[in-house]
């Protein structure tokens, strides 16, 4: 499937939220991640009304698995075969699947096994869509307004998040899981016509026929920033702008890569890149020190308090308006100076508010500080996602993309039940503060090395 093709992906243009063909990736990426909200609270109801809590918690779970196996996989298919095709894909996959689940629902209960079977194809095409809908933005708008596109899109997350939830609940009260199913794969549906409208922006055509061959590989090995399936020559200015330790490889080496080849590539890319290294490191410690405490670990010190599910709910709420704030702050500026100074700052500082969560005295106070936390937790994560998006290259995206999903979806997980085991031993407080102490670690790297604590945002 091809698309139109504008200019040149790192020619200037308008300001992305003004940018109809923005707004129409935007629309279709906020589209199906509302269908994604609702896809997840049908599957739970359908889940417990079928099984018992323990089986629903697996089916719940089991998507996890080939998602993480198969997300490094995903960023290789992402690369090769473009961004654009493979979300369209993706999303009429996901699409289909839901509303084949929700006509057997309507007419029979199936058990547990379609509900299963469609968790674990749901981890398996989100671990192709995920690096994909990470690459896509390079080749939506200009690279100065890639910051500005992580903000819009960090809002229609938020966005998603509010309004997926409650209409998730009223597809089950008209109609059960099935009705919500149904309303889940309407909303995947609109986002593909959504996305066959975008247009992408054209790479050079040196960067086509470098994406024939297997430059990427040799560049890579060499520490610089040889060109990847979808990647072209650069100048080398712009290499050492963005990392680059060496310059590409002459053409004449070119050689026929494998996706083998290509993931191995990507892999040393990141490595051998004096921003996109550390800060994998950086986002990696953020997520590990971040997941537990804000997932398990508040459930636990609501209880522990006798805050309830109300006051639980509120500083919920009080963390996402903050992580909202930030994610606005970045669209309507586009751009924040001195921006790997701010995401060590902010990730610092939003592990202090962490390790202090734990020892607040009122839910009003809880609030307050997770209002702190949300604002500098979306803070540091907007502009670690904005610095990912303008240092790599955008063929490689797919496969940077894939491995910071991976940290984040596969690894920072754990510290779910970590954090709970370790909380029955030794109470909120400490288990709190070594969160913190591990948040903040990823915060020091960001400050202590020079490349990334003075990488800048275009624009």
């Amino acid at each position: 499937m091809t698309g139109t093709l504008i200019a040149p992906a790192d020619a200037p243009g308008r300001a992305a939220h003004r940018d109809p063909n923005v707004l129409r990736w935007l629309a279709a990426y906020t589209s199906s991640m509302v269908g994604d909200s609702v896809y997840y609270i049908a599957l739970s109801w359908a889940a417990v009304q079928q099984g018992s809590p323990a089986q629903a918690g697996a089916v719940m779970a089991v998507s996890a698995v080939p998602r993480a196996l198969l997300m490094l996989g995903g960023g290789v298919i992402a690369d090769r075969f473009g961004p654009r095709r493979v979300v369209i894909g993706s999303d009429t996959v996901r699409c289909a699947a839901v509303l084949a689940v929700a006509a057997l629902l309507f007419l029979t209960s199936p058990g547990l096994w379609p509900l299963a079977l469609l968790a674990v194809m749901f981890g398996t095409v989100d671990a192709v869509f995920m690096p994909a809908v990470g690459a896509l933005p390079a080749r939506v708008t200009s690279r100065d307004q890639l910051a500005r596109v992580q903000g819009m899109r960090g809002l229609a997350i938020r966005f998603a998040n509010v309004v997926g939830g409650p209409l998730g609940g009223l597809g089950v009260a008209i109609g059960g899981a099935a009705t919500a199913f149904a309303f889940a794969g309407l909303l995947i549906a609109v986002s593909v016509p959504l996305l066959i409208s975008v247009r992408m922006r054209e790479l050079p055509r040196d960067d086509k026929a470098d994406a024939l061959g297997g430059t990427a590989d040799a560049g890579a090995a060499a520490g610089g920033r040889g060109p990847a399936p979808g990647v072209g020559a650069v100048s080398a200015a712009d290499s050492e702008a963005r990392g680059a330790t060496a310059p590409a490889p002459d053409k004449a080496d070119a050689r026929p890569a494998s996706p083998v080849d290509d993931l191995r590539a990507g892999l040393r890319y990141i490595r051998g890149h004096r921003v996109l290294a550390p800060l994998m490191l950086a986002i990696a410690l953020g997520d590990l020190g971040f997941v537990g405490p804000l997932n398990v670990g508040l459930t636990l010190l609501a209880d522990e308090r006798g805050w309830g599910a109300s006051g639980m709910g509120w500083v919920l709420s009080g963390f996402g308006v903050g992580a909202g704030a930030a994610a606005l702050l970045l669209t309507v500026r586009g751009r924040l100076p001195h921006a790997g100074w701010l995401a060590g700052c902010s990730i610092v500082a939003g592990s202090v508010a962490i390790g202090a969560l734990a020892f607040v005295p009122s839910v009003l106070a809880a609030v307050g500080v997770a209002l702190l936390v949300g604002l500098l937790a979306g803070l540091s994560g907007a502009v670690c996602g904005a610095l990912l998006q303008t240092q790599a290259d955008p063929a490689y995206l797919g496969r940077v993309t894939a491995v910071s999903g991976l940290v984040s979806l596969g690894f920072a997980p754990l510290s779910m039940p970590l954090s709970a085991a370790a909380i029955g031993v030794w109470d909120t407080g400490p288990v709190f503060v070594v969160s913190a102490v591990v948040c903040g670690l990823g915060g020091a790297i960001a400050l202590c090395v020079r490349d990334l604590r003075r990488a800048e945002l275009p624009g």
